[in-house]
């Protein structure tokens, strides 16, 4: 088998990927062809000649990786793996955009093969690249490089970097000197208003290589294979720093009607204008036309490579080395791993932060895939793991990541590591500040990426440094990203379980966790059905349910309550989404049909309604004061609560 195409071949195949680009949009009255076209060229040189890959093992381990991060271009990406051979056909490529097609109108990560994440907000794909490629530093640094050695290469436009998310990942992709990737910058100098001379005129070359980031200038070389071979082969080679490729492409091209054009950016092209560019480029006016000799070669070809790669990455290991390896990359924890958790006795009083920090530290010589961290908030937010080096450039084996003050990036690049695979993501910072991180942790949710963001000072205990740092809605809104498994535990022993939870789950997990001291008052087991009755009664008068740190505020108004002969059962419930999944038997248990409920948290009441008759909260922004005198202030307090049932009660007779 040639190590290339032949040159007809390799032309051919560039103008077969720009006439997909063309008709998929074209026939789904949706879409982006302008880049598509750019750059079917450089994806060609990719597929073909430069990426290490397999179609047929398209999960194997030490493969490159492929990011469009740039991902409303999908049907680029889509040419390629029709072409390749990752189980695209042409009826697939015909249902571009359409319901439940395997060609949705951004890359989506498990949904189709060869797609590694999923992009579309701008500059995500980016940032998940860095991720990536601290995962992969990692792994080579643990089992050496026969066994990972691999680049990720991201395509990104001027959205892309132009977005602050490009920016954090940039310097700290720099700082860290992730020599294994590679970012295409597509430098068409569009943007869907217009030139980016509107908007923008820094100068991306020297902004990169300020980062550290070794800058190669390619030129206007877009459509010329072997020039863009050379560049991307120099580019995967360089060490020492990631590598950026400013690369000159001219959108839409060749067309003759939308060169250069920005509205060549959406979908302006017609029948006309697509017939007028094929007849250009020298392929037949059909709709979705693809030689079927090009495919089968292209397919042969890609085949044949991966074959020889997979086959060189064998020889170059031991079974034993590479079935390690394999056991690393399933982030199956040691047997017997939760018998090594800390449990937590009535005497104890902590912040759950701080108890998260000693289970933390507790799992890292059974889960040895751990790699945690925080923006410049490792001690604050319990993500700190005690007498574990840094990882950086010189130590890249390292366990504790310091993403500084950025947790835009950091939220992405826990993405990226998750859907590398082979490590399991520890992030912490404020609550406050996932909003920050809002991006990212949806594309977690809609990857199923099974990262762990962890947010302490979770409530208006917080105290003096007032309402910008005071999570009101930050429950309600991530309790709202389907697929997001959130648990808000009351003690160190819920805790230690939700930690549990989020080691198991298949996908991402947000622990909201207090800055202040709480009581020790439960056994922990409410974090597995998602909710238990920590003070059962015969006969309830009322239930009130609570999370977190208002858990001990509940048991001490029912001790009040019981005193007016009302006697309360007390719910911990840290964990809705979890409680969702449990049969209505189990909810009715905890909430018995026609006995009232009265909600305490710390937050915006919004949303209580699932489970509440009324609820005590936080329906404003907070205010600058001690903790404690906060809560009070704001009615997170016995005497609130007690009123609220009574009120409540009173109102049922």
């Amino acid at each position: 088998m040639p190590t290339k195409l032949t040159p007809d071949q390799d032309a051919l195949a560039v103008s077969v990927i720009r006439g997909l680009a063309m008709d998929a949009p074209l026939a789904a009255k949706s879409g982006h062809q302008g880049t598509a076209m750019a750059l079917a060229p450089l994806a060609h040189v990719l597929y073909s000649r430069v990426m290490r890959h397999s179609p047929q093992e398209p999960h194997w381990i030490n493969r490159d990786r492929f990011i469009l991060s740039g991902g409303h271009a999908s049907i680029l990406q889509y040419a390629l793996l029709f072409l390749s051979g990752y189980g695209l056909e042409m009826n697939d490529i015909k249902q571009f955009r359409q319901w439940q097609s395997a060609t949705p109108g951004h890359p989506e990560v498990g949904h189709t093969a060869g797609v590694e994440v999923t992009t579309g907000p701008l500059g995500q794909g980016f940032a998940n690249g860095v991720g990536m490629a601290i995962a992969e530093a990692h792994l080579r640094a643990r089992f050496g490089s026969s066994l990972q050695d691999h680049t990720t290469y991201v395509v990104a436009g001027d959205g892309c970097l132009m977005e602050g998310v490009s920016h954090e990942a940039a310097s700290l992709a720099g700082h860290l000197q992730l020599d294994h990737l590679v970012c295409i910058f597509d430098d068409n100098k569009i943007t869907i208003d217009g030139s980016t001379s509107l908007s923008c005129s820094d100068d991306v070359s020297m902004r990169f290589r300020s980062y550290g980031w070794h800058v190669i200038e390619a030129g206007d070389s877009a459509n010329d294979l072997d020039a863009l071979e050379r560049v991307l082969i120099s580019a995967r080679d360089h060490r020492g720093a990631p590598v950026l490729v400013v690369l000159r492409t001219h959108i839409g091209y060749p067309s003759p009607d939308h060169t250069d054009n920005h509205e060549a950016h959406g979908n302006p092209f017609n029948a006309t204008h697509v017939t007028s560019t094929k007849n250009l480029m020298g392929i037949p006016d059909e709709p979705f036309w693809a030689s079927a000799e090009l495919v089968t070669s292209y397919r042969a070809h890609c085949t044949a490579r991966g074959q020889d790669l997979i086959t060189d990455w064998h020889h170059a290991s031991t079974q034993q080395q590479r079935d390690d390896f394999d056991r690393t990359y399933s982030l199956q924890p040691a047997d017997g791993w939760k018998l090594l958790l800390p449990q937590f006795d009535a005497d104890s009083k902590l912040a759950t932060r701080q108890a998260f920090q000693k289970i933390l530290e507790a799992s890292i010589e059974s889960i040895p895939t751990i790699l945690s961290g925080a923006a410049d908030l490792t001690g604050n937010t319990g993500t700190k793991i005690g007498g574990a080096s840094a990882f950086s450039a010189s130590q890249p084996e390292g366990k504790q990541v310091y993403y500084g003050i950025r947790e835009h990036a950091m939220g992405s690049a826990l993405v990226g590591m998750a859907m590398h695979g082979g490590v399991l993501p520890v992030a912490g910072t404020f609550f406050v500040f996932a909003d920050y991180m809002r991006p990212a942790i949806r594309l977690a949710a809609l990857s199923q990426a099974k990262s762990i963001f962890v947010f302490s000072h979770d409530s208006v205990g917080v105290g003096e440094d007032g309402p910008t740092h005071q999570p009101i809605e930050h429950l309600a809104t991530l309790r709202a990203i389907p697929g997001l498994q959130v648990i808000r535990p009351a003690d160190q022993n819920e805790t230690r379980e939700a930690w549990v939870a989020a080691v198991e789950h298949d996908g991402p997990t947000a622990i909201i966790l207090s800055r202040q001291n709480v009581p020790s008052i439960t056994d922990g087991s409410a974090v597995t059905r998602g909710a238990g009755i920590v003070e059962a009664v015969d006969s309830p008068t009322v239930v009130i349910v609570a999370t977190g740190s208002e858990v001990s505020v509940a048991l001490e108004a029912s001790r009040v309550l019981v005193q007016r002969d009302i006697h309360a059962q007390v719910v911990s419930l840290p964990s809705w989404d979890r409680l969702e999944q449990q049969p209505q038997a189990f909810q009715d248990s905890l909430f018995p049909i026609g006995v009232p409920v009265v909600s305490i948290e710390a937050a915006s009441t919004f949303g209580w309604s699932r489970w509440a008759t009324a609820s005590v909260g936080i329906d404003r922004f907070g205010a600058s004061a001690p903790g404690s005198e906060a809560l009070d202030k704001l009615g997170i307090n016995v005497t609130n609560l007690v009123n609220t049932v009574n009120s409540v009660l009173a109102r049922g007779k």
